[in-house]
């Protein structure tokens, strides 16, 4: 059953940072104890890196990662190792760390296919769903992610689903090529709104004045076509993690609602 979203303000980014990297561990502990394998749904963006980089500064027990696998929401099509893919922040904040430490090991890391993989960009899209669906409980469906972590655009967008995209409208597909993207890299591949939309807990970090209109439009209730953070709904658990900047123009009366 899905859920309404709920909103956690902080004063600063930092203390947004640092409390949803203590909220990941602490699903990660609680989680480990109750299923064999736990996904995740990574995101690009300077927070999403923050909150990993603050992931790799604190204390976690050293099986905490054994279960864990790792997949994206969206990645841009570039060679594999460019430091704009959304992979290289990754590894470069916690992943690789990680792989050093012995803690994880690369069967975990379902990375997006890149640009110079040998296949084109409706290949690869096709191809990241037969991975998901490989890995999902009965291969009928793709994973379902425990946590998805989603950052959004100054207009709206979440993964690689901006405003107006034929992406926000697919119902029949997991994983979609994205062309003509507003933002460079023109190519991209992202997962569908359906597909992100099975995942039990969606967290979507947000910090600055620049994110405080998509913000206040998400939670009052904004077309998903022209706010796609708007139709953000996990099936357990939907929170907006805001700094006090990207909070500001979200009215007292949907504060008290949330």
């Amino acid at each position: 059953m899905t859920t309404g979203p709920n909103l956690v303000t902080f004063e600063t980014r930092a203390e947004l940072v640092k409390s949803v990297g203590e909220k990941v561990l602490e699903l990660l502990a609680s989680l480990k104890s109750k299923q064999n394998q736990i996904n995740i749904a990574l995101t690009g963006g300077t927070v999403g890196g923050e909150i990993l980089a603050a992931i790799n500064e604190m204390k976690f027990a050293e099986n905490l990662w054994n279960s864990v696998h790792f997949w994206w929401s969206d990645e841009r099509w570039l060679p594999s190792g460019d430091s704009e893919r959304n992979d290289f922040q990754a590894d470069q904040f916690l992943l690789r760390k990680l792989e050093i430490d012995g803690l994880i090991t690369e069967s975990q890391i379902h990375r997006f296919p890149s640009q110079d993989s040998g296949m084109d960009l409706d290949a690869a899209a096709a191809e990241y769903e037969v991975e998901l669906r490989e890995h999902s409980k009965d291969r009928s469906a793709i994973v379902e992610f425990d946590l998805a972590l989603l950052g959004v655009g100054p207009d709206g967008h979440i993964a690689s689903l901006f405003p107006g995209s034929r992406g926000i409208e697919a119902t029949e597909i997991s994983t979609i090529a994205v062309r003509n993207s507003p933002k460079p890299p023109p190519e991209r591949l992202s997962l569908s709104l359906p597909a992100i939309n099975q995942s039990k807990r969606i967290w979507l970090c947000l910090a600055g004045r620049d994110k405080a209109a998509a913000l206040c439009l998400a939670l009052t209730g904004a077309n998903t076509t022209q706010v796609p953070a708007a139709g953000v709904r996990a099936t357990e658990e939907t929170c907006f993690f805001a700094d006090r900047d990207a909070a500001e123009l979200v009215p007292n009366e949907i504060r008290e609602q949330l």
